[in-house]
């Protein structure tokens, strides 16, 4: 026999060390989530509507930052304005989940974890 099976000589040995790389990669997740939340928190995605007429920022996190609405806008009326105010929300809170979705796809990317691929 050869000594190519070294270190696989116990039973369970090898899926053992592959569940310790799993364990130190799910760490090391947990490490960067704390990171990916802080950036997020200062993360700016602006939403818009109306070609500018309202913008409205949201953190990465969909937290409400503030919103702008053009003078020119006033002359729309309030239902039109209102109508564009929702619309550059769900503009902000689309670019943002797509942003977080993105963070955390890059974050997790390499975690293979034994039995739950």
């Amino acid at each position: 026999m050869s000594q190519s099976g070294k270190g696989f000589g116990l039973p369970g040995l090898g899926k053992m060390k592959e569940l310790t790389e799993a364990f130190k990669k799910a760490q090391q997740v947990q490490e960067g989530a704390k990171q990916l939340q802080e950036e997020l928190d200062q993360l700016e995605v602006e939403g818009v509507a109306g070609g500018g007429l309202v913008k409205v920022f949201l953190s990465g996190n969909q937290e409400p930052r503030r919103v702008e609405i053009s003078p020119d806008a006033l002359g729309e009326g309030a239902e039109v304005i209102s109508e564009l105010v929702t619309a550059a929300m769900l503009d902000a809170y689309t670019k943002s989940t797509a942003t977080m979705r993105e963070r955390m796809e890059d974050l997790t990317g390499g975690l293979n974890i034994p039995g739950l691929s």
